[in-house]
């Protein structure tokens, strides 16, 4: 931990960039702000959206990418809320899976990667 006085009870740290290569970039953009992620930057073959917490997303242009499972998940407050607003949207959504830990649903955006979104567990408590 840093020499300054750690004040915030949340963690020092945080994720700060995942990526995720897809096969149909304009698409999989509009579907990352469909579920609420904000526009950072975008060029011919990548763009850059932000998430809660400000960790990035990275995606890339990748004619050979696509059905597969991403290499992150994503936590939401309300996993049945945002089950239904994802479906009202037409977004491909897996049913629902009770879990012991998460309950969780799997987004499919446009290149074809399986997004697995999860309720959250988020503790509150201080460090």
């Amino acid at each position: 931990m840093s020499t300054e006085q750690h004040t915030d009870p949340r963690p020092p740290v945080w994720i700060g960039h995942v990526r995720m290569n897809t096969n149909a970039l304009a698409e999989s953009i509009a579907a990352m702000l469909d579920i609420g992620m904000r526009p950072i930057v975008q060029g011919d073959a990548m763009a850059v959206l932000e998430m809660r917490g400000g960790t990035h997303i990275v995606l890339r242009q990748d004619e050979g990418a696509g059905d597969a499972d991403a290499e992150f998940d994503l936590m939401v407050e309300d996993v049945d809320a945002t089950h239904a607003e994802y479906s009202a949207k037409g977004l491909n959504v897996s049913e629902i899976s009770r879990g012991r830990i998460h309950d969780s649903f799997t987004l499919t955006e446009p290149g074809g990667n399986r997004i697995t979104v999860n309720s959250t567990h988020v503790s509150d408590q201080p460090v």
